[in-house]
């Protein structure tokens, strides 16, 4: 069992920046692969960024690519979502989530835990 605990989020303006950290506990994190989601109200969660479980390969979705950046800390158990030049649009619940396999996919039901989430909201 992974259990999986988002933070970071919060209200920032248009432009501005966040770093989303998720830390893992239970397993040791290096053996999976994670990924990043955002659900915002009334839209289905949808895939944002996912990174290996080395941290050698990452995937973006094309709404964040060039502004976001996905990294890890085995060490500490931790994922990062660097987010920059934030835009309105990236409003929602973001969504920290762990596969057990060597892919990092992009689909949400391939993935074994989740967690809770953490609000965030971007101002115009």
């Amino acid at each position: 069992q992974v259990q999986l605990v988002e933070s970071g989020g919060g209200l920032v303006q248009a432009g501005g920046s966040l770093r989303l950290s998720c830390t893992a506990s239970g397993r040791t994190f290096g053996s999976y692969a994670a990924g990043w989601f955002r659900q915002a109200p009334g839209k289905e969660r949808e895939f944002v960024a996912s990174i290996t479980r080395s941290g050698a390969s990452t995937s973006y979705a094309d709404s964040v690519k060039g502004r976001f950046i996905i990294s890890r800390d085995n060490a500490k158990n931790t994922v990062y979502l660097q987010m920059n030049s934030l835009k309105p649009e990236d409003t929602a619940v973001y969504h920290c989530a762990a596969r057990q396999g060597v892919l990092a996919t992009t689909t949400p039901h391939t993935y074994d835990y989740w967690g809770q989430g953490t609000q965030v909201t971007v101002s115009s």
